[in-house]
């Protein structure tokens, strides 16, 4: 019983604050500087308005999108690349939850919201290695 409570957690309590924002006409190049400037491999792509939703960018897309088909990372826009609408997880959601979304959706990580905003993310490595749940 013991270790059922242990490994009891949610979305909020496991996600890392770590979210960086990004406009949609930023290019890749840029996309690229703001990652290395805050160590993360994934931005959310702004909403253009009230009615849009976010999207996401991720170090695969920038491989898949700019260095696998040959193109200059200034000449990329993020909007070119992203996926859209992007995938979250309420912040209440249990991390075992989380954990199989992730893996059936080939997710490496997701973001969380909490009464309709984004306040963080998680990820599979954060679950395995950062929240004692092993």
């Amino acid at each position: 019983m013991e270790n059922q409570q242990k490994n009891r957690l949610t979305a909020k309590e496991a996600m890392s604050r770590d979210l960086i924002f990004i406009n949609g006409i930023a290019s890749t190049g840029e996309a690229v500087d703001l990652m290395k400037e805050h160590q993360v491999d994934v931005l959310i792509v702004n909403k253009r308005n009230e009615f849009d939703a976010y999207g996401i960018v991720v170090a695969q897309d920038l491989i898949r999108g700019v260095l696998a088909a040959s193109r200059s990372a200034d000449d990329v826009s993020v909007y070119e690349i992203m996926t859209k609408p992007l995938v979250s997880v309420p912040s209440s959601m249990d991390v075992k939850y989380v954990a199989r979304l992730l893996l059936n959706l080939g997710l490496k990580q997701v973001p969380v919201e909490e009464n309709g905003t984004l306040i963080g993310i998680i990820s599979l490595r954060s679950l395995v290695f950062d929240n004692g749940l092993f």
